[in-house]
């Protein structure tokens, strides 16, 4: 019977792509300084996407926060979406028989397909 060395499977490092040769056999990175940088842009694309996120939520409070003080009730979506307004992100959501009740923080509107409307701020929101 012949007995044939079976070639160790070396790791290569997620982050820089160089073989890792010592250490146990499930290591993903070759020193500390590669695992930081890893979980850094890992990290990094987290902070963008909330960021991108929240200024959208922002313009549309502040497009809704206008009409409230223009004291309009209603709006065509259209409109809207030409001001910077993104219908299909908010803060809340509940569906309340053939209408879409929504939030933008502290202010609520019933949305419909084409148009929004009852666009009040939530008073005494603690």
């Amino acid at each position: 019977m012949v007995y044939v060395k079976q070639a160790r499977h070396i790791p290569v490092c997620l982050e820089c792509g160089d073989q890792i040769r010592y250490g146990r056999s499930d290591k993903k990175f070759c020193c500390d300084e590669c695992r930081t940088r890893n979980f850094n842009e890992r990290a990094k694309k987290s902070r963008v996407f909330k960021r991108r996120i929240l200024k959208v939520l922002y313009r549309n409070y502040e497009v809704l926060e206008n009409l409230i003080k223009a004291d309009v009730d209603s709006a065509d979506l259209m409109s809207l979406t030409s001001l910077g307004f993104v219908p299909t992100i908010m803060t809340s959501f509940r569906k309340r028989g053939k209408h879409e009740e929504c939030g933008c923080f502290d202010i609520r509107y019933i949305r419909t397909g084409t148009r929004i409307y009852s666009i009040s701020k939530i008073e005494n929101f603690d």
